[in-house]
C-alpha cells in the first residue's frame, strides 16, 4: 500500500483479455445459429456453451492474479465493493435491454407473451438487476430462466457465487487443499458430462434443484482450477500465443458433436477433457504470451474491453432473431443471413456503446464514490 492508502495497480494481461473476447463473440454466432438447431446434436458451433466454462476457468485465475497477495491490506467489505463495481452496471443495463425487447417481441414458441402486464414486466426487470434469481412460477416466457429477459445473466449469478466463496474461505486454502478440492471437483464434473442423459455440460439456468447442480459443477471445478493454475504454474514467454490460443479455443468450441445420439457418453468425455485439460492449457499459454506491435495490441484491447458486454447484452437480441426465424418456418440459414448478421453486427454496437456511454462512466462514478482512495482494477470474470 502506498503513502495515500490506495493499493498499486497490476497490469492486466492482455491475451487473456482478447480470448475472453474472442469467447464472447463465439458465445453470439452459436446463440444466432442456435435459431437454426433443432437439438443439441445439429447445433453448429456445437460446443460454443463450453465459452461459459472457459470464464470460470479465466475468472478464477485472473481473481487470484488480482487478490491473492492484498487480504492483508483489503476488506472482505472492500473485495465485494470492487467486484461489483466491475460487474453490476452492465448487469442492471443487460435487464433494461431486456425488458425493452420483451415489450416488443412477438412469436409463436412465446404465445403469452403479451399476456405480461408491464407493471409485472418492470417487477421482473428490477428482480434481474439485482441479480437474484426467480422461480419457475415467476418466468413471463416460457423458458424457465432464472432471468427470463436475460437468459445468460445466470452464469454471473454463478460467478458471484464463485466470488463469495473465494474471500469467504477458499482463498485461505493452501496448495495441496485446493489441488484436492479441485480434484474431487474435476471427478464431479467428469461422471456427470460422461453419466448424463445427454453427456453435455448445457445447463445452469433455471431454479431447479437439477439445474442448479448442473450450475454448481460448471462453477466450481474451472472457478477454482483457474485459482489454483494462478498459484502453482511458472509463467514462460510465448511467441504468437494470442493466435495460437485463439485457433485452439475456437477448434474446441467449433467441434462437431461427439458420439451422435447413440452414444452420448462420447460427447461427455470429450467435454471433460476440453474443460480439465485444455482450457487450463489456453490460459496458461495465454497468460505466458507475449504481444507484438500495436495490431495486435490494439485487437486484445478492443476484444477484451468488449467482452463482457456484449456476453451480458446480447441476449434480448437474440431472443428476437429465434423469434423471427419461428415466424419463418423452413426458413434456411443462407436465406437468414442477411437478418443474423444484422443481429450479430447489432449485438456489438449495442455492447461498445453500452460500454462507452454508461458503463465506463458508472464506473468511474462509482469508483470515486464507493473507493474514492483505491485504484485497484477490478478485473471481468464471466462476460464472466
Amino acid at each position: 500500500m502506498n503513502k495515500s492508502g490506495t493499493l498499486p495497480s497490476k497490469p492486466h494481461f492482455p491475451i487473456l483479455d482478447g480470448l475472453r473476447g474472442v469467447a464472447a463473440l463465439t458465445v453470439v454466432i452459436f446463440h444466432i445459429l442456435e435459431a437454426h438447431a433443432t437439438s443439441s446434436l445439429d447445433l453448429m458451433i456445437n460446443h460454443g456453451y463450453l465459452a461459459v466454462d472457459f470464464f470460470f476457468l479465466l475468472s478464477g485465475f485472473v481473481i487470484g492474479y488480482a487478490y491473492d497477495d492484498r487480504w492483508g491490506k483489503m476488506t472482505m467489505g472492500g473485495f465485494f465493493k470492487r467486484r461489483l463495481i466491475r460487474l453490476q452496471p452492465m448487469v442492471v443495463m443487460g435487464s433494461v435491454i431486456g425488458a425493452i425487447f420483451f415489450y416488443f417481441q412477438d412469436s409463436p414458441i412465446w404465445p403469452k407473451i403479451h399476456e405480461v402486464p408491464v407493471w409485472y414486466l418492470l417487477v421482473i426487470m428490477v428482480i434481474g438487476a439485482t441479480m437474484l434469481p426467480v422461480t419457475i412460477s415467476m418466468d413471463v416466457r416460457g423458458w424457465n430462466e432464472m432471468h427470463p429477459l436475460n437468459g445468460p445473466a445466470w452464469s454471473l449469478f454463478f460467478e458471484y457465487i464463485g466470488n463469495f466463496l473465494y474471500a469467504a474461505g477458499i482463498r485461505k486454502l493452501s496448495k495441496a487443499a485446493l489441488a484436492v478440492l479441485v480434484a474431487v471437483c474435476g471427478i464431479w464434473l467428469a461422471c456427470y458430462a460422461i453419466t448424463s442423459e445427454r453427456g453435455e455440460m448445457i445447463g445452469g439456468w433455471t431454479l431447479s434443484v437439477q439445474q442448479l447442480k448442473i450450475g454448481f459443477i460448471r462453477l466450481l471445478f474451472p472457478f477454482f482450477a483457474g485459482l489454483l493454475l494462478f498459484r502453482t504454474v511458472k509463467l514462460v514467454q510465448i511467441k504468437n500465443a494470442f493466435l495460437w490460443c485463439s485457433l485452439i479455443l475456437l477448434t474446441v468450441l467449433g467441434m462437431p458433436r461427439i458420439g451422435g445420439a447413440e452414444n452420448m457418453w462420447a460427447n461427455g468425455i470429450y467435454e471433460s477433457i476440453t474443460i480439465i485439460l485444455v482450457f487450463p492449457l489456453i490460459v496458461f499459454l495465454g497468460a505466458s504470451g507475449v504481444l507484438e506491435g500495436k495490431a495486435a495490441t490494439g485487437i486484445c484491447k478492443f476484444l477484451g474491453d468488449i467482452s463482457y458486454p456484449i456476453y451480458i447484452s446480447h441476449y434480448p437480441l437474440i431472443y428476437t432473431y429465434t423469434g423471427w426465424v419461428s415466424k419463418h418456418k423452413g426458413i434456411t440459414l443462407t436465406e437468414a443471413a442477411p437478418y443474423a448478421i444484422l443481429t450479430f453486427v447489432s449485438a456489438v454496437v449495442i455492447a461498445w456503446v453500452c460500454l462507452k456511454y454508461y458503463d465506463e462512466p458508472v464506473r468511474k462514478w462509482l469508483q470515486q464514490k464507493l473507493m474514492p482512495v483505491s485504484k485497484t482494477p477490478a478485473p471481468v470474470g464471466v462476460p464472466s
